[in-house]
């Protein structure tokens, strides 16, 4: 095992597109932090980085934790797009709670999915060949179908039950729903995906 040059890549693409992403968040907190942009733009992809290099170090005896790693990067990027795809149907239907914000988890959660299958399989788990492709995809959908259920619970259950806190605009506070549900799903996921689907 050793650490690929796309490995480096994309750990540094996943910081940049986190830093520019959480940014965004934070300008809906009204912070008066000029250089703040800036800031995470250059340190989120440097502890990207420095995180999979440790990774790497520990999976040299425990591989999984390597894979954990890269499944986590995965997961930020898969995140990233979720939470676009959602605010893009909050910011054109103008709903940010009640069942239209389920709807809109569930198909921002499918699209998202669909993104990190290739990323989990061919970077995070390594798993090139194309025999019993058919069922591999079966097994991924119906670990992800299960993780849709969790994720979707959660938000809804974040969205729909508990106000907006902290002074959080709906529309953030629907993102805060779409972030908790992301790290409660984040664990099945992993287990699945490592044991059942994409196993070696």
């Amino acid at each position: 095992m050793r650490i690929k040059k796309i490995d480096i890549i994309l750990a540094l693409i996943t910081g940049e597109i986190t830093a520019w992403f959480f940014y965004n968040l934070l300008k809906d907190l009204n912070l008066k932090i000029d250089f703040l942009g800036w800031i995470l733009a250059f340190v989120f992809p440097i502890l990207a980085v420095i995180g999979l290099w440790v990774s790497f170090l520990l999976g040299k005896k425990f591989l999984w934790i390597f894979q954990l790693a890269k499944y986590l990067l995965i997961g930020v990027l898969a995140t990233i797009v979720d939470l676009g795809i959602l605010n893009l149907l909050i910011g054109a239907s103008g709903i940010a709670a009640g069942l239209y914000f389920s709807v809109f988890k569930g198909i921002s959660f499918i699209t998202a999915t669909y993104a990190k299958y290739l990323g989990d399989k061919l970077w995070a788990f390594e798993k090139i060949g194309k025999e019993g492709l058919g069922k591999e995809f079966g097994q991924f959908f119906t670990v992800t179908l299960i993780g849709l259920v969790i994720n979707v619970a959660i938000a809804s259950f974040l969205v729909n039950n508990i106000s907006p806190q902290f002074g959080f605009t709906p529309k953030l506070w629907a993102n805060v729903g779409g972030i908790a549900a992301a790290f409660g799903v984040m664990a099945w996921n992993f287990i699945g995906y490592k044991f059942i689907v994409f196993k070696k």
